[in-house]
């Protein structure tokens, strides 16, 4: 039997970090693309800038070089901004849809290519429930995530029927690197998040990533195409004010 080949962005840290040692554990041969070169080893790694048509075509290169094929894609690479919408520059919105959305639309052009050529493959897009709602003070990082859903639902629409899945997961806030960051701009607190949730908890990176690796595996999701998952202890779901919600747990 063939080894499974999953490339992951934005590997080095967080979500993405978690992601690839899932997928190696489940016996993935795993491509690790970041900025910077990841602590953990991959099977491969692959520095540079996801927005850049140039690095994805060399990323593309060299997995075809030294696997021959690719069956999974994880789009994880992205940067966050909290900025009001009046101040927001045009070149922080510009870098911020470049990573976000663009960077992931060249991954699934290029490696997608590949697939359909095989008739397989599964794309695991990490949106954000920011891309299902709107939150103040993140109109880039919203809009990016909007985006990635569109692009999600569109190309499993073109691609579910020559063998290509599509879908994307959608995390609540997670503990990580950027989380952290974030939180030091003053933009919001623990609590600000968990009074949020149902189940009263931020995210774990382990989280996301059983949700991706359900996703990538055809045995277990075959026939799960264009769906936008989310991952996020119930914050959508709920339309309950904060003081109610905070009554119904123990």
């Amino acid at each position: 039997m063939t080894t499974p080949v999953a490339v992951i962005t934005g590997a080095a840290q967080g979500i993405g970090r978690e992601v690839a040692r899932t997928l190696a554990e489940r016996g993935y041969l795993t491509v690790l693309a970041d900025l910077r070169e990841p602590d953990e080893p991959g099977s491969l790694t692959v520095v540079g800038d996801v927005s850049d048509p140039a690095y994805v075509a060399e990323l593309a290169r060299r997995v075809r070089s030294e696997f021959g094929r690719v069956d999974v894609v994880v789009n994880n690479a992205g940067v966050s901004l909290l900025q009001p919408a009046e101040d927001t520059t045009v070149e922080q919105w510009r870098r911020v849809l470049d990573v976000n959305l663009t960077g992931p639309f060249l991954l699934s052009q290029e490696f997608g290519r590949d697939m359909l050529a095989a008739g397989s493959g599964s794309i695991v897009n990490i949106a954000s429930i920011a891309g299902l709602r709107g939150i103040a003070d993140r109109v880039a990082y919203n809009t990016s995530k909007h985006g990635l859903i569109g692009l999600t639902r569109t190309l499993a629409a073109e691609w579910g029927g020559r063998g290509v899945r599509v879908n994307a997961v959608c995390p609540a806030w997670v503990k990580t690197e950027m989380d952290e960051a974030d939180q030091a701009s003053g933009g919001y607190t623990d609590d600000d998040i968990t009074g949020q949730v149902p189940m009263g908890r931020f995210a774990a990176p382990g989280d996301i990533a059983s949700a991706v690796a359900f996703l990538a595996d055809p045995a277990l999701s075959g026939y799960i195409n264009g769906v936008a998952l989310p991952v996020d202890g119930g914050w959508t779901s709920d339309g309950s004010w904060t003081s109610l919600r905070l009554r119904k747990r123990p």
